[in-house]
């Protein structure tokens, strides 16, 4: 299971909202190129970086933070918030993105995720936040009225091969996965299913043995310095 260290960018800062909430906002550094340079000397492999401020008002709000990211790396990156064109996403692989992730969009636009595929491929992945089961959108401000696995299983249906599913209920919490969620998710999709959202500590990690998700992500965690990346990986690798 790969391991996912997370970089959330607020006003060009590395933050943790709790629950998905704007108004619940902790700054863990000012700096998301060193932050991500630091999960890379710690052995991540893959990087997570999520716009908040895209997110909830649309476009690449923090462009010049993601661009000093995949400077200041080796590894691959895929990031997501604010994805509503083409261009945006054109913008974010220009500026050295591995993957783009389309939320929002994907509720409101199914026709622009399979745009995207016929033009990417495999370099686009959907993010679903869900809300008791549903889809949100908007930096999770909004929930909308289509499930979330009915929404995976569309996306697939369109070409989209990875999943990055959120459960907000357990996003920042540490209190631990939503992992029959997660199980339901993967299960129900021929697809990659990154799993994000409440892990705490490595017991956490080991709780999405079985479940059949790809990956997981990890942020507040690693910032409170609950359970190390060095840790979470070594425990990922025996799953």
């Amino acid at each position: 299971m790969r391991i996912y260290p997370a970089i959330d960018i607020k006003d060009g800062n590395c933050v943790r909202l709790l629950r998905g909430s704007f108004d619940d906002v902790t700054v863990y550094g000012s700096s998301p190129a060193e932050m991500a340079k630091r999960w890379q000397d710690e052995g991540g492999e893959y990087i997570h970086v999520v716009d908040l401020d895209g997110a909830l008002l649309g476009g690449g709000r923090n462009l010049s933070c993601i661009r000093e990211i995949c400077r200041a790396v080796d590894v691959p990156v895929q990031t997501g918030g604010g994805i509503r064109t083409m261009e945006d996403i054109q913008k974010r692989f220009d500026s050295g993105i591995s993957r783009v992730i389309i939320g929002t969009k994907a509720v409101s636009d199914r026709d622009f995720v399979g745009r995207a595929v016929d033009r990417w491929g495999e370099r686009i992945a959907v993010g679903i936040d869900a809300k008791d089961g549903m889809a949100a959108v908007e930096g999770w401000e909004k929930v909308s009225s289509i499930g979330a696995v009915e929404l995976a299983q569309d996306m697939v249906s369109l070409g989209v091969r990875t999943i990055i599913y959120t459960d907000i209920a357990t996003d920042g919490t540490l209190a631990g996965p939503n992992a029959g969620a997660m199980r339901k998710m993967a299960s129900s999709v021929n697809a990659d299913v990154i799993a994000s959202g409440g892990i705490g500590g490595g017991e956490h990690i080991r709780l999405l043995e079985g479940t059949g998700v790809e990956g997981v992500i990890i942020g507040r965690a690693l910032y409170t310095g609950a359970v190390s990346l060095a840790e979470a990986i070594e425990i990922g690798k025996a799953i």
